[in-house]
């Protein structure tokens, strides 16, 4: 072995040795502030677990037969807020239907819903007969991606007033 040889031994082994040295003292350090910070983390920990379980908590709940089902009872926001049990006031024409429900797809033409007033998209639709589009109002319907709910959403809507609302669309659109 040559003079270089061994000095680049010599040198290159004292590199290596400072390299280590460093890494150990680095990860001495990391271990250091880890510990102070360590408990902290542990005790946060608990109250991120219970707000992430807060999140993904299933949204349903099951009424059980022979159970007291009262705090699956559904509250409008006025009852929420106020603590009265008054009901949601219905329309009460088919035009407040249309305003309050319908208006939401049909006057955008969302979910496949033809546009009130567009004459082009209901010619089709008038075509086949008010029975079916009475039907397919209160019943539902889906076909070539479009997608109308029963009642448009509002089951709690007699079937008369939802009759109501087709006929003032159709007016709209003819």
């Amino acid at each position: 072995m040559s003079k270089q040889d061994t000095h680049f031994t010599n040198v290159f082994s004292v590199v290596i040795a400072l390299l280590v040295t460093i890494a150990v003292c680095i990860f001495a350090f990391a271990r250091i502030v880890a510990s102070h910070t360590q408990d902290q983390q542990v005790l946060s920990e608990a109250e991120y677990s219970k707000r992430v379980a807060a999140r993904i908590q299933s949204p349903s709940q099951v009424a059980v037969a022979g159970q007291d089902n009262s705090a699956l009872a559904i509250q409008s926001a006025s009852t929420a807020q106020a603590g009265s049990a008054s009901p949601a006031a219905l329309p009460k024409n088919g035009a407040e239907v249309y305003q309050q429900t319908c208006s939401a797809c049909h006057g955008a033409g969302i979910a496949g819903a033809p546009k009130a007033g567009d004459k082009a998209l209901w010619a089709p639709r008038i075509a086949e007969g008010k029975a079916t589009l009475y039907e397919h109002a209160i019943k539902g319907f889906q076909s070539n991606g479009a997608v109308m709910p029963p009642k448009g959403g509002r089951p709690d809507l007699p079937d008369d007033l939802i009759k109501q609302a087709v006929d003032h669309m159709l007016q709209m659109s003819q």
